[in-house]
């Protein structure tokens, strides 16, 4: 039961939520899903802490990049349910909608200028 509370309760947060579904369209750094979110780089950073330690997602070091992408859900039977859902979940709201738009114009390059 604590596996599955763990992942609910990561998921109670509705910016957490949107990150899972920026997470479905690509991989991410911190300074992307600042800059999509309109947070502060702790708020992101922290929540991404819970999603991560959740199961619902991963991240890998390359250079000087953190990228973050989402699980495979493979050791917990709770995140591969939740993912596969949220893949079809939410996709008509307005604010997901909105997110994904302004997706394309996000660019870590032009942000952190590199």
């Amino acid at each position: 039961m604590r596996e599955f509370i763990k992942v609910m309760k990561a998921l109670s947060d509705p910016n957490r939520v949107k990150m899972v579904k920026l997470l479905q369209r690509r991989v991410m750094c911190v300074c992307e899903i600042q800059n999509a979110l309109g947070l502060a780089q702790s708020t992101v950073s922290k929540h991404l802490k819970i999603l991560e330690e959740a199961g619902l997602i991963t991240y890998l070091k390359e250079g000087p990049w953190v990228n973050y992408r989402l699980s495979d859900g493979g050791r917990n039977p709770y995140v591969s349910s939740m993912l596969g859902n949220l893949r079809h979940w939410l996709e008509d709201n307005a604010e997901v909608e909105a997110l994904v738009a302004r997706l394309s114009g996000i660019r870590r390059e032009t942000i952190c200028g590199t």
